[in-house]
């Protein structure tokens, strides 16, 4: 086949489907019927903006912040038939109606449906064959209404409600397998407990020191075959040693407070964890916990190597709030559920980034952190952005430079870590504080 006939074939195939839709393409309609129906937000009839187009709408809003909520519709090209059967632009009135008739669990169940399916497309950074995850959790502003003050106020002098979220993600592609989210009011621990059962099999999964609990990590290893733990400890924590297997390396037990065995009756007095100490610690950390017990099985140079990865999350955190949502001071909507809805589009949408950079990491043999996240994102919002405005001559040459520009894309290795703690600086707001009625008042 000649190369001009070769992109005659191209542009056909293209102009057939009319549009490179990047959520079409991971996110099969399938899972979205599913998802309506099975959240009983299905519609009973052909109403003027369906559910599964109001998904597509919570997607795109997700992925391109730069744009209005109607610029993202008709970026979509979200439009349903007249009863003349022509296709006309929706009014923003419908598009808010089907957004709020939607709610907020179908895209929930539609996020647990794709990020269960995307886990087992891609790989885990293994450490003594365990699949290395981490949890931690962050914060997300929203807009300061009546219906949003139910999320409470991270701070005394904040300004604005703040959801909490934690989540549960890959060290390796950053990619997200389970979150949960609501008032700063709950802890980040009560969270945390919402996604007990959600590590798969013969992992380990990294928590930040503020999740100590008994509660917690006994939970987390029960939940499944091999579904370990581990978190660093400060100096001030309470133990004694069982058995010891090297100078800084052993088996303690440590009490369980009468608090924590009154809200969990079937916890012991004691509970055993690995002790692993960290030579001349700086600062208040001196080491850290972990259920993974047996120094035969789980060496101890993996363990101290693994532990400073519990970072990544942090990292996974930033690229999500600086390039993602363009570093916007809150979230959009103005009520309760609309905040949720708008939080589970972004995770799914944050989730189908980094799905796209393992593929791009695979096809040219590198990991997938070495692909720069911002030019990711880039690249599939500009997928949105010409598949409309290309002329089909223009349609083969564009395919084949994204196709090669995958290699544009790497950043170079980075530099080993060094098992120093983290310092971390104060940084002044770049938002000034607005006073809320009542903040100074106690």
């Amino acid at each position: 086949m000649s190369e001009f006939s070769k992109e005659l074939q191209v542009t056909a195939e293209y102009c057939q489907n009319q549009t490179f839709d990047v959520f079409s393409k991971h996110i099969p309609i399938e899972w979205v019927k599913e998802a309506v129906k099975e959240t009983g937000k299905a519609s009973l009839r052909k109403r003027r903006f369906p559910a599964e187009q109001a998904v597509w709408l919570i997607l795109g809003i997700g992925l391109i912040r730069d744009r209005s909520i109607q610029g993202v519709c008709d970026q979509l090209d979200l439009a349903f038939p007249d009863s003349k059967g022509e296709l006309s632009p929706l009014a923003t009135s419908s598009i808010i109606k089907g957004k709020e008739n939607l709610g907020s669990e179908p895209m929930k169940y539609l996020f647990k449906h794709t990020a269960a399916h995307w886990d087992n497309t891609c790989d885990f950074d293994t450490v003594c064959g365990l699949k290395v995850l981490s949890v931690d959790g962050t914060y997300f502003k929203t807009q300061d209404t009546e219906s949003n003050k139910i999320f409470g106020y991270a701070q005394k002098t904040a300004s604005f409600p703040s959801v909490l979220a934690v989540t549960l993600m890959s060290t390796r592609t950053h990619m997200i397998s389970d979150a949960a989210f609501g008032p700063v009011t709950n802890s980040e621990i009560s969270y945390a407990g919402q996604l007990v059962g959600s590590a798969p099999e013969d992992s380990l999964t990294l928590f930040d020191r503020g999740f100590m609990s008994a509660e917690l990590f006994e939970s987390w290893r029960g939940a499944g075959a091999d579904t370990h733990w581990l978190t660093p400890i400060k100096a001030k924590q309470r133990y004694e040693i069982i058995e010891s297997y090297g100078e800084y390396d052993h088996l303690v037990k440590m009490p369980v407070s009468p608090q924590a065995r009154k809200a969990a009756p079937y916890l012991s007095e004691y509970w055993e964890a690995r002790l692993v100490l960290i030579p001349n610690p700086k600062g208040e950390i001196r080491g850290f916990i972990t259920s993974c017990t047996c120094p035969d099985t789980y060496k101890l140079a993996e363990l101290v190597d693994v532990y400073w990865q519990r970072w990544e999350i942090e990292r996974g955190y930033g690229e999500l709030k600086q390039y993602q949502l363009g570093n916007k001071p809150t979230l959009r909507s103005l009520k309760y559920e609309g905040v949720e809805q708008e939080l589970w589009g972004i995770l799914i949408s944050y989730n189908l980034v980094r799905l796209e950079m393992a593929a791009i990491a695979k096809q040219h043999k590198v990991e997938p952190l070495r692909i720069s996240f911002i030019n990711a994102l880039f690249m599939i919002q500009d997928e949105f952005r010409w598949s409309d405005t290309q002329s089909p001559g223009a349609i083969p040459r564009h395919l084949k430079t994204m196709r090669d520009n995958g290699k544009r894309l790497i950043l170079p290795k980075k530099r080993k870590r060094k098992a120093y703690p983290r310092a971390v600086l104060k940084k002044a707001t770049k938002y000034p504080n607005r006073q809320r009625e009542n903040a100074t008042r106690s």
